[in-house]
């Protein structure tokens, strides 16, 4: 049997064929453990989370530095045979020179793909103008060929993030980000099938993530079927993982009651899931 873990080129390779035709979810871990267990439930793909990797660290989204970050991907990167997409946020940078930079350094860390957004991280101005936005995509796209081109690049408009629900403007900025160089689009908070079916098609050919991060009466099926090529969680998994951990220590420290536990993962369990996983192990099937 064939031991080799996939190259980089390989995993890249994979995510682009993903993108090519169907409908896969990419969840989000936010740690080694969280994608290894992903990845032994059959997912394809996985894509980092800002903000579940932010609260791992005790900080709040957008509070993780450029390097933490990078420092963040590389450890995914090489806990997984699976292609990893790279939640970048604004790309760390301000200027177009720092963009391209730390695009750079991305790409070097092994990434499959990279979304670049467009949402400014100011409450007085929180969208980029829209030239200024795909001057940021074109940078973002010349930094990745330079580095051989084939790292996936994700343009994101964040109007519905930042209160502005306007499909019109979702969809000329993604358009916009498309004719820049983008490989895929992405608009979370889209919720109406209306509004996801608008953007897949103002798009097309290029391919849709969509975020599903709450309870949604979309399944897999019914997003397939307006033509969304990929679903992401965003920083679903982790708050739902938070949510176990925060009930069970308040109820700990407000009632002294320890009936939070009552759920819990077994321990024998994990630790036989994770010694199956380790160098040698003859056993590396799918987690019960």
């Amino acid at each position: 049997m064939d031991t080799r873990r996939p190259s980089t080129s390989d995993k890249r390779r994979t995510f682009r064929e993903l993108h090519a035709a169907g409908c896969f979810v990419i969840p989000n871990p936010w740690d080694v453990g969280t994608a290894k267990f992903l990845e032994q439930l059959g997912f394809k793909a996985l894509a980092t989370t800002s903000s579940g990797f932010a609260w791992s660290q005790g900080l709040p989204d957008r509070g993780v530095a450029r390097d933490q970050a990078l420092a963040h991907f590389e450890a995914l990167v090489d806990a997984t045979d699976l292609p990893v997409n790279a939640d970048f946020e604004g790309g760390y940078a301000t200027t177009i020179a720092e963009l391209a930079e730390n695009v750079t350094l991305a790409v070097r860390t092994g990434i499959a793909g990279l979304s670049i957004e467009d949402s400014t991280g100011n409450a007085d101005r929180p969208l980029y103008d829209v030239a200024t936005a795909v001057e940021r995509i074109q940078a973002a796209r010349r930094a990745i060929d330079r580095a051989g081109g084939d790292t996936l690049l994700v343009g994101r408009a964040e109007c519905y993030l930042v209160g502005r629900a306007d499909i019109a403007e979702t969809v000329a900025r993604l358009k916009a980000y498309a004719a820049a160089g983008a490989d895929c689009l992405y608009a979370p908070g889209l919720r109406s099938r209306a509004d996801i079916a608008a953007v897949v098609a103002a798009v097309a050919p290029k391919p849709v993530n969509l975020l599903i991060g709450s309870v949604s009466d979309l399944a897999l099926d019914d997003v397939a079927a307006l033509g969304v090529r990929r679903v992401s969680v965003g920083g679903a998994l982790a708050r739902a993982a938070w949510a176990g951990f925060m009930r069970a220590a308040q109820m700990i420290a407000r009632e002294g009651r320890f009936d939070g536990f009552r759920d819990a993962a077994s321990g024998a369990e994990l630790d036989a899931f994770f010694s199956a996983l380790r160098p040698g192990s003859s056993t590396r099937g799918p987690a019960r």
